[in-house]
């Protein structure tokens, strides 16, 4: 039995509380949060202890950590939990820093401890099965990735005020979804962004639409478009063209109905949030980095992908900013 920590009460908290209670082999033995009324409510909820992280850390008999606290922490709780001897599923990204991030690989690394960045989109059924046809080349040679990922309404801009900004924040799934499909970290990237849909957004010094250029040393490209409205519901698409064809993973709509009349075609929205749209993803995610624990099998997105991500995330930040194509250098990926 897996004795897991989890740090983090807040709404992506609770959604991996879900996850650790569904699965047999794990025990949920105490929650953390900077927030104690909301520790000890869910820790009461599902049967758990409410503890310090201090605590945690010191608790010899916790196996492993799930980490959901907000991305300022996470490095030094990755730290932490490691040099414990403690293995760690942390949410994404890494940190907000690409350069505390890497710090933070080569003392995680040092350690031996298993850690695994939480890129749940990797463990979506249609994706997955996108990624698996690819790697069995049934489309041949990759040549060109499409990304496309809009969410239904942008967030409060006194979140955009400590995200990180767009690419660190939203645009990072999108840069590891490439980098796996695509078996690596880009040569360069080129990036373009505006404040098109909220103002107060641009006055914060983000945007909330930006396009992001990949291209590999191979001459290989993606593609990745994201806005923070899309009316009509979350949109996340991916298109792979190939040598010998194409794969694309459409939305998950509402639901199946159809309706075709003289007048056209109908269908569902597309899921309305993240929540709906990658539930199952979640509870998979954690599945697979407990059967990597338990089996002593490399992680399925490890720290260094992490890594390479927010390499990624910075390269578009500098981009932007600049007007110019930015390099992916080996010293950004550790």
């Amino acid at each position: 039995m897996l004795r897991v920590a989890l740090l983090g009460a807040g709404r992506i908290g609770r959604v991996h509380a879900t996850s650790i209670v569904m699965t047999k082999s794990c025990d949920l033995v105490a929650v953390a949060d900077v927030n104690t009324d909301a520790a000890r409510d869910l820790a009461a909820q599902i049967g758990a202890r409410a503890m310090s992280v201090e605590e945690i850390v010191a608790d010899a008999s916790i196996d492993a950590v799930l980490i959901a606290t907000s991305t300022d922490t996470h490095s030094d709780l990755i730290e932490r939990a490691t040099a414990a001897g403690k293995a760690v599923l942390c949410e994404k990204p890494v940190d907000l820093s690409l350069e505390r991030a890497l710090a933070t690989l080569a003392k995680a690394e040092a350690t031996g401890q298993p850690v695994m960045v939480g890129f749940n989109r990797r463990f979506d059924p249609n994706f997955a099965a996108l990624k698996a046809a690819f790697d069995k080349g049934e489309i041949g040679k990759g040549e060109l990735l499409s990304i496309t990922s809009f969410d239904p309404a942008p967030p409060p801009v006194s979140y955009v005020k400590v995200s990180g900004g767009l690419f660190r924040d939203m645009m990072i799934h999108d840069f590891d979804m490439a980098c796996w499909i695509f078996g690596g970290a880009p040569a360069k990237v080129t990036a373009t962004g505006a404040a098109l849909v909220d103002p107060e957004i641009g006055a914060a010094g983000d945007v909330d639409t930006a396009a992001v250029t990949m291209v590999w040393d191979d001459g290989r490209i993606a593609v990745i478009k994201n806005s923070r409205r899309a009316g009509y519901g979350y949109d996340q698409r991916i298109e792979v063209l190939g040598s010998d064809g194409l794969l694309s993973a459409a939305n998950v709509l509402e639901n199946t109905v159809q309706k075709i009349t003289t007048a056209g075609a109908v269908s569902a929205k597309p899921v309305h949030f993240f929540l709906e749209r990658y539930m199952r993803a979640y509870q998979d995610e954690w599945t697979a980095f407990v059967d990597a624990v338990q089996g002593g099998t490399t992680m399925p997105v490890t720290l260094r992908e992490g890594v390479a991500a927010l390499a990624c995330a910075e390269a578009a930040t500098r981009s932007m900013q600049t007007g110019q194509t930015v390099a992916i250098t080996p010293d950004m990926l550790g």
